[in-house]
């Protein structure tokens, strides 16, 4: 009669890999969803505290001025890319000295982050000398709505139908579209929207 002999196992099973690639897919993915999550927070707060700022700049220069930092009479929707002549130089003192600037002491009321690349941060050219614009972390632009008309009442985006929201009180009110780059999602909401108010 044969006597079983205990074998001793060199390796592992088929069965028992599988269960460890797995668990190592299960914990990676778990990882993976929880590390994007909080790099879209960091963004967000990022473009908060620029959104902030922004705002600030406005009511600062208003205290300092007795004024707003643009030439217009009516409320009109700025952006922080097509309109930098009009707006971000006037706030970061960089307006040219020439005529008759509204921040005739080139005082710098606005204060953020640089970006080192295109389409994030303050963009200035490759000299340093221009600003090309100011980019929100997706790569789109801060939208601000300035009280040209000094009514202390702005409507910076449109509710869905139409209507604007007006707020009461405030000389600016400064957003960003968020991640996705549009003012609302399709259920009506703006869930990744970055806004003052």
């Amino acid at each position: 009669m044969k006597s079983k002999s205990n074998r001793r196992r060199n390796g592992f099973t088929l069965v028992e890999l599988l269960v460890v690639i797995t668990i190592i897919a299960v914990l990676a993915g778990a990882g993976f969803a929880a590390g994007n999550a909080a790099i879209q927070k960091a963004k967000k707060t990022t473009a908060l505290a620029s959104a902030v700022a922004i705002e600030s700049a406005v009511n600062n220069f208003y205290t300092e001025y007795g004024s707003m930092p643009t030439a217009l009479t009516v409320d009109t929707e700025i952006n922080t890319k097509d309109n930098v002549k009009d707006f971000l130089d006037i706030v970061l003192g960089l307006e040219p000295t020439t005529g008759t600037p509204l921040n005739a002491r080139a005082i710098k009321f606005l204060s953020v982050k640089e970006g080192k690349a295109k389409k994030n941060g303050l963009i200035y050219n490759s000299a340093g000398t221009t600003v090309e614009g100011l980019y929100d972390p997706w790569g789109g632009t801060y939208k601000l709505m300035l009280d040209a008309d000094y009514d202390e009442k702005v409507a910076p985006l449109p509710k869905a139908g139409g209507a604007k929201v007006t707020l009461n009180g405030r000389r600016a009110a400064v957003w960003s579209d968020g991640a996705d780059g549009v003012v609302k999602s399709a259920n009506g909401k703006a869930t990744d929207d970055v806004k003052t108010w």
